[in-house]
């Protein structure tokens, strides 16, 4: 679906749904964890993030889910939050794309605005999507591909954590979209408030980084910002550096 951009001064960032307290007892099968309530009951919920969450899946650690009134979900609780020594740390990746979408829309970050409308899960390939799409009345189009990214190590933000073949597909399509006059941005949203700078996690996916710089060179955009997040709402705060 096609949706306008419409800056406004109002408050940016989106409210978290009501937010239910626990400790992680382990997170397993990738996308689920045990998580022990305030009343002592154990609940199962589902951990919407498919990589290795290293540095932010410590069991004993105070952690914060949704609960979802939908009667078809197996698991009605969705692991949102996670407290760090030095932050609050978002790990559902659902988040990133909503949130950067929400503050395209409304105006709220700089280097990607005037468009005049942004789409959703844009099909690019035979079998690829990117995540937005921007265009303006003059034809001009901007792909953004989202990331989500808590792997933060002495106040280092790396992406990703673990080898992705997914994310090094996306990097080959928007070097094509590039090629064929397009703008291209790969946006690193850090779903946490204690990083300085970005870089790639080479040691982890070195073909991944290798890409990323490949892929710079032939003009696809860089951008990495933090969050300001606390237990009522999550908003985009500022630009990190990024070290390639």
């Amino acid at each position: 679906m096609i949706m306008n951009i419409q800056p406004t001064n109002r408050a940016t960032g989106l409210n978290w749904p009501d937010l239910i307290s626990g400790i992680l007892e382990k997170r397993y099968k990738r996308f689920m964890a045990d998580v022990t309530l305030p009343d002592g009951s154990l609940v199962t919920a589902h951990c919407s993030n498919s990589g290795r969450m290293t540095a932010c899946c410590e069991p004993g650690r105070p952690v914060y889910l949704s609960l979802s009134d939908n009667p078809k979900r197996k698991l009605k609780y969705t692991w949102e939050l996670i407290k760090m020594p030095t932050s609050l740390v978002g790990v559902n990746t659902l988040v990133p794309n909503r949130l950067v979408f929400h503050e395209i829309q409304t105006g709220h970050i700089p280097p990607l605005a005037g468009y005049d409308t942004i789409t959703r899960e844009v099909k690019v390939g035979a079998d690829s999507r990117i995540d937005l799409l921007l265009e303006n009345i003059k034809g001009k189009r901007c792909y953004v591909e989202v990331k989500n990214c808590t792997l933060v190590e002495e106040k280092i933000a790396r992406f990703p954590d673990a080898v992705t073949a997914r994310g090094l597909k996306h990097l080959n399509e928007l070097k094509k979209l590039v090629h064929k006059g397009n703008r291209c941005v790969m946006f690193y949203l850090i779903q946490r408030m204690d990083a300085v700078e970005f870089k790639p996690a080479d040691d982890i996916d070195p073909a991944y980084g290798k890409a990323l710089r490949r892929v710079v060179k032939a003009g696809v955009e860089i951008l990495a910002y933090d969050v300001e997040i606390d237990l009522n709402r999550i908003r985009i705060r500022k630009p990190i550096p990024i070290v390639l």
